[in-house]
């Protein structure tokens, strides 16, 4: 993969995940498990490609059938600690981030590990090293050529990334779904007092989280790879999961301005992958992505609170009786 199409790749990802933890955050969660949601999106995308692609499908039915298929494999994944957060009062930061390590293993088992539907297991490649299986053209996403420094080709995932941040925005601002959904994130307790479904909310909302996840797999598939890249040094490098949890706090979780913070970030990624080298180790980018993060989250402290120093002052001593 080229650079630019790698930072245009990692502006899109990031965008989708940054989306899936801003949905949450609006809600009182925090959904860290966008990293293994984006791996089941892009199993479940890759396997409806292959199969419908593979049988002769209309191009359009089977693009739309990835998005689908995508959107439905990482709410799937999300459901589960929606549903041990709602019913079992589990956290959700844990259970998953247990599920991101859970989703990995299940990329990599697919095809290291077994003969699996979307491995390949005929041909000289396959019998040699462990291939995954190409999409058929007819689930490829289609591209538009922007004519800007030499022609930047812009996916089909780009405009569900800047479509699916204008309906999120809408979602929470324009409808009684984010109202209540703010009602809940705020206080609990007053939701349930107001009569709400508390326990069907936080599902909602973890499904919707996941499911944006899950869209960024399906365009890793069909707008860049065009298989399912299950080698850990591939799209499991990449972090896209953790990097959007950066991009969302950094836009304060507001869903159009998680586009401008993503432009950025992903611009840092690919410099950093650019630069990579003796004097410049690849783990210096998270290590700028923190600084960066925590100053930001440093400054916005200071912005809601105010520090005061006040002197303690010292008790005067009481008079002496008099003498009678």
């Amino acid at each position: 993969m080229g650079r630019r199409k790698l930072w245009i790749a990692t502006l899109i990802t990031a965008i989708f995940t940054a989306l899936a933890v801003a949905m949450a955050v609006q809600a009182g969660l925090f959904n860290i498990g966008g990293e293994g949601q984006l791996y089941i999106g892009a199993i479940t995308g890759s396997a409806a490609g292959l199969y419908l692609g593979g049988s002769g499908g209309a191009s359009a039915f089977v693009i739309a059938a990835t998005v689908v298929a995508g959107c439905a494999g990482g709410a799937a994944w999300a459901l589960i600690p929606g549903f041990l957060r709602a019913f079992c009062r589990t956290n959700e930061i844990i259970t998953s981030l247990m599920l991101n390590y859970v989703a990995g293993y299940l990329l990599t088992y697919l095809i290291f590990n077994t003969e699996s539907y979307w491995r390949q297991t005929s041909g000289f490649n396959a019998s040699v090293f462990p291939t995954s299986k190409t999409i058929p053209s007819s689930a490829v996403w289609p591209t538009e050529t922007v004519h800007v420094h030499g022609g930047v080709a812009l996916p089909l995932g780009a405009g569900l990334a800047v479509l699916a941040a204008v309906l999120l925005w809408v979602l929470y601002t324009r409808t009684r779904f984010g109202f209540e959904a703010a009602v809940l994130g705020d206080s609990p307790r007053a939701a349930r007092y107001a009569g709400m479904r508390t326990r069907r909310k936080i599902l909602a909302v973890m499904a919707i989280s996941g499911g944006l996840a899950g869209l960024g797999g399906a365009s890793q598939v069909g707008d860049f790879r065009h298989q399912l890249d299950a080698d850990p040094n591939g799209m499991q490098r990449q972090f896209y999961g953790y990097s959007g949890i950066v991009v969302a706090a950094l836009a304060r979780y507001n869903p159009l301005a998680v586009l401008p913070v993503a432009f950025l970030i992903g611009g840092l990624q690919n410099a950093g992958n650019s630069l990579q080298g003796a004097d410049f180790p690849s783990g210096l980018v998270g290590v700028v992505e923190g600084i960066i993060l925590f100053s930001a989250l440093g400054f916005e402290m200071f912005a809601r609170y105010r520090i005061r120093v006040t002197r303690r002052r010292r008790a005067q001593a009481a008079p002496a009786p008099e003498a009678t």
